[in-house]
């Protein structure tokens, strides 16, 4: 006999290329020179699909007067095609575990892996769908009270400013507050292997 059961364990967080691997000394320090900046981001994969992502993000910063991070990736067509400035950092990669507490909010793609860093980090979020499940991830977070939805046909420098203005108020701050406390009390990885060896313990 073979006993079936099924456990929510919780997110299985990665976010590390390499051991060791971590934020630069260069960007701690402009974390540590003002206010929490916004973080944009698009992933792994729609990060090579950007296309004015990172220029209406940096026009939206600008706009809305708030620091900001771009994580542009290594592909080489999404670099600036102007000096970022003093109020913007832009790099190619950096642990969103580490980062993304530090930030103000998040601008991203809704992928499953950077949704879940994005509320575990407790901040207010802009989902911005590119394909695959980041549309009803984005529908998600917006029901949790954490996010606002900006379609990608409609990624413009003024309306994300319009929406980070609002989306650092009390609302959805509150909200994410909320969720990232309920994540901390999660474990994914030690919560699925101990459910994986009670069922291999107990099946025949």
């Amino acid at each position: 006999m073979t006993i079936h059961s099924t456990t929510v364990t919780g997110f299985p967080f990665y976010d590390r290329l390499d051991a060791g691997s971590g934020m630069s000394a260069e960007l701690r320090q402009f974390l540590d020179a003002g206010p929490p900046p916004v973080v944009f981001t698009l992933g792994s994969s729609a990060v090579f699909h950007a296309g004015d992502f990172y220029r209406e993000s940096l026009r939206a910063a600008r706009i809305a007067g708030l620091r900001a991070v771009l994580l542009i990736g290594s592909d080489a067509r999404n670099k600036l095609k102007e000096p970022p400035g003093d109020s913007v950092f832009v790099t190619d990669y950096a642990p969103y575990s580490e980062l993304l507490p530090h930030g103000a909010a998040t601008v991203h793609q809704g992928g499953i892996g950077t949704t879940a860093q994005a509320l575990r980090a407790g901040r207010p979020m802009i989902v911005v769908p590119y394909s695959h499940d980041q549309p009803d991830n984005a529908r998600c977070v917006a029901r949790l009270g954490v996010a606002t939805v900006v379609k990608r046909s409609q990624y413009r420098a003024e309306r994300v400013a319009r929406e980070l203005v609002g989306l650092l108020g009390a609302p959805h701050v509150d909200a994410a507050r909320r969720v990232a406390a309920e994540m901390s009390q999660e474990d994914g990885v030690q919560t699925a292997c101990k459910n994986l060896s009670y069922t291999a313990q107990n099946s025949v």
